[in-house]
């Protein structure tokens, strides 16, 4: 399950341990034994470890309802005076360690879940930092603490929106961000440098000054995109980054749109930009797929599995949480809600960071070790023997009926990403690097795809087509696109379609719990 502050406590939701922790101690900050004012007299040495134990105290937190730990209970004491949240901000920026794989999500969580400072506290914090263009980390040299305070930079930009995230924006902190997008910088550093400028171009005020400060550095994001491609899993990670945002974000007059020149004649089945939780960034060729949003985010491929046997792989970009499997179409995406493939009875996923698989938001330790970057999941869906394997680099680590618990005659892959988390499909458009000892089917052998489902507009674009769009009357009121032809029981509204229909709780007009559906007779 993913980490989720808004995940309900009574819910069973497995990647939502992690956030389900923080959002519980934000709700119920019990009597921790010690005085009101205990944490003045808590050192800065104490404060980094209460973090690296809560670092490790989360990693072991999988299902919602366990009880989280001492240490984020003290941690959210400690934050609620300005004085305490700089020192954990500052503490954070400089223990967390680059290799752990939830680092970068534990410091989101932590800081998306304090207590929401005041501009003069981030104001001096960011005085503390003393960023600016001198302060760059070439590479090779310790890049811990840039990182995380870029990781920081990036949190505080989309939690302080509007005039606070203006204020923060300075032009010491556009040096030091803009600054880390050079070739001699640790790929790292650029890497979530680029992320934090995102997060501010969200406030259109920074959006306008980025663009032009980008503009007189002499446009480094088409630096970035033009290099060529790299077995460096992380410089393959700053290029994904560089193109999304010049397609979504910095456009630059005279660029043309990478939809526009990548080649997707032979790719017959990809990721489905119509079946996706809204922040996923999908690459061109829709066979890539990350997260950089502080929600789960989750999608499904555009072509199901109705009969024999199926295989696809996935390269790991990064080592975190991810839920990678197989959802009927009946599966939910929750993302702020913290729920994704496997977190229901419609799907199934493999979460090798934690080493679980997930099945109806409930959890199963498996084997194999843990994952890493550069590691290839695979998964092989077998209908008529009505079972599922996955494998990590070619090693069978789970076998189970767990999908077929349901009736259905269509399986889709999908995965969930958690922050800061990329992976690259493979449908059998490239030879598989572990193809499993048995006859099986590849989605692209068998799918097709229209020239223009094989588009994969940027954002902005997409919603330019979509108010140009013309709507029929009796088309659903969710999606524009389908149909509008069932009636929600028992409270009776209408005008949805039947896929639509499929993935609600609740009426969206009245709210109403829906017990079932009728199709209209057409």
């Amino acid at each position: 399950m993913g980490i989720c502050h808004c995940k309900n406590k009574g819910r069973n939701s497995r990647r939502r341990e992690l956030d389900g922790a923080s959002h519980n101690v934000a709700e119920d900050r019990r009597d921790t034994g010690l005085e009101q004012d205990w944490w003045k007299s808590v050192s800065p040495k104490d404060v980094e470890m209460l973090i690296l134990d809560s670092l490790k105290a989360i990693r072991s937190l999988v299902e919602n309802d366990q009880e989280p730990p001492q240490e984020l209970f003290k941690l959210h004491n400690i934050a609620d005076q300005d004085d305490g949240w700089i020192q954990i901000v500052d503490s954070m920026v400089r223990v967390v360690p680059v290799e752990d794989p939830l680092g970068p999500a534990v410091i989101t969580l932590l800081l998306d879940d304090c207590p929401l400072p005041n501009k003069n506290a981030v104001l001096r914090l960011s005085s503390k930092f003393n960023l600016s263009a001198k302060n760059r980390v070439s590479r090779g040299m310790d890049n811990r603490k840039p990182r995380n305070i870029c990781i920081a930079l990036g949190v505080l930009a989309e939690k302080l929106s509007g005039p606070s995230s203006v204020a923060i924006l300075t032009s010491a902190t556009l040096d030091f961000l803009i600054g880390n997008l050079e070739d001699e910088i640790d790929p790292v550093v650029t890497l979530f440098s680029l992320i934090a400028l995102e997060k501010f171009a969200q406030t259109s005020e920074n959006k306008v000054t980025i663009k032009r400060r980008l503009a007189e550095a002499g446009d480094p994001l088409l630096k970035l995109e033009a290099r060529p491609p790299s077995s460096d899993l992380i410089e393959s990670q700053v290029k994904f980054c560089a193109t999304w945002a010049l397609d979504n974000l910095f456009l630059v007059e005279g660029r043309k749109f990478s939809y526009e020149t990548v080649d997707v004649l032979n790719i017959n089945a990809m990721l489905n930009t119509k079946d996706v939780s809204e922040y996923l960034k999908i690459s061109p060729d829709g066979l890539e797929a990350r997260c950089d949003a502080y929600s789960f985010e989750s999608v499904r491929c555009t072509f199901p599995a109705t009969e024999g046997v199926w295989y696809y792989e996935v390269l790991l970009l990064t080592p975190g949480v991810m839920q990678i499997g197989w959802a009927l179409k009946h599966s939910k995406f929750l993302n702020h809600e913290g729920y994704g493939i496997g977190d229901d009875e419609y799907s199934v996923a493999y979460d090798g960071c934690r080493e679980l698989v997930w099945f109806a938001a409930r959890s199963q330790e498996v084997g194999g070790g843990r994952w890493k970057a550069g590691d290839i999941v695979g998964t092989l869906l077998d209908i008529p023997s009505k079972v599922l394997h996955f494998y990590l680099n070619g090693v069978q680590v789970f076998s189970s009926d767990l999908l077929f618990t349901v009736p259905a005659n269509k399986y889709f892959a999908g995965a969930s990403f958690m922050s800061f988390q990329q992976c690259r499909f493979n449908f059998g458009n490239d030879p598989f690097r572990f193809p499993p000892d048995t006859e099986f089917k590849s989605f692209n052998d068998f799918a097709s795809l229209s020239p223009q489902d094989r588009i994969v507009l940027p954002r902005h674009l997409e919603m330019e087509a979509l108010r140009n769009m013309s709507i029929r009357e009796d088309s659903c009121a969710i999606c524009f696109d389908s149909q509008a032809e069932t009636t929600l029981i028992p409270c009776g509204h209408s005008g949805f379609c039947q896929t639509c229909t499929a993935q609600l709780f609740e009426c969206p007009m009245c709210r109403a719990k829906i017990d079932r559906f009728t199709v209209d007779p057409t």
